[in-house]
């Protein structure tokens, strides 16, 4: 899933805003595994500049500045412009306060102190309405469903229609385990009859292009994955 994360990250440019040149030397080092397009200021004034200039699809400020603080910057920002992502990194945990960052219309909040995994999962749960359905079929072999590509050690490996939205349906399904013949029936064959014959042909279809084995028969009931 990171994997897949990752590479779509690429597509989006972000604003680094943040006093401290440690810190944000930091936060921007970490960024660019990320990112290609990354801006950076040392103010919410000069991050404001930044922001009209280039439009940004992601901010991630710091709230305590010099020169125009966090508050003052997404307030303004704010005033004409919902659209544009917002994480903020704050030191303070307290419910009040978180509460009145959420009331700024933000995103997202991080605590300090910053590290990878708690940006990754920001900007995972920030950009969530923008990035393309990626599912986790197994550790390592992901489904692409708008590409209806399936994602393994960096290979892309192109899917049927039928074939993708069968393995949606059996990733839909992995909680209660068994897709039934019946479920595969309505949903991939639809209108259709679906034979025994023609399942296991398209199974097998499905299979020569896994890279390993992850789906397997019950049974008398149906498939499910491993």
């Amino acid at each position: 899933m990171d994997e897949a994360l990752l590479e779509q990250l690429k597509d989006f440019s972000i604003l680094c805003v943040e006093d401290e040149d440690g810190i944000r030397t930091r936060v921007v080092n970490t960024l660019k595994y990320y990112f290609d397009e990354i801006y950076e200021a040392n103010s919410g004034n000069s991050g404001y500049k930044l922001y009209e200039e280039h439009k940004p699809d992601i901010i991630i400020s710091d709230i305590q500045m010099a020169d125009g603080d966090g508050i003052s910057l997404i307030k303004k920002i704010r005033e004409k412009d919902l659209d544009t992502k917002i994480i903020m990194l704050t030191a303070y945990s307290n419910e009040e306060y978180l509460i009145n960052l959420i009331n700024l219309q933000i995103n997202h909040y991080i605590l300090k102190p910053l590290n990878s995994d708690k940006l990754l999962e920001a900007l995972r749960s920030t950009l969530s309405d923008k990035m393309t359905p990626i599912l986790n079929l197994d550790n390592d072999i992901c489904l692409d469903v708008a590409k209806r590509e399936l994602l393994y050690e960096g290979d892309r490996i192109a899917l049927r229609k039928r074939e993708c939205a069968f393995l949606q349906l059996l990733h839909k399904n992995k909680k209660c385990c068994v897709t039934s013949y019946e479920q595969i029936e309505a949903h991939i064959w639809e209108e259709k009859h679906m034979s025994f014959t023609a399942l296991k042909t398209f199974i097998k279809e499905i299979r020569k292009k896994l890279p390993k084995e992850i789906i397997v028969n019950v049974s008398q009931e149906g498939y499910k994955l491993l």
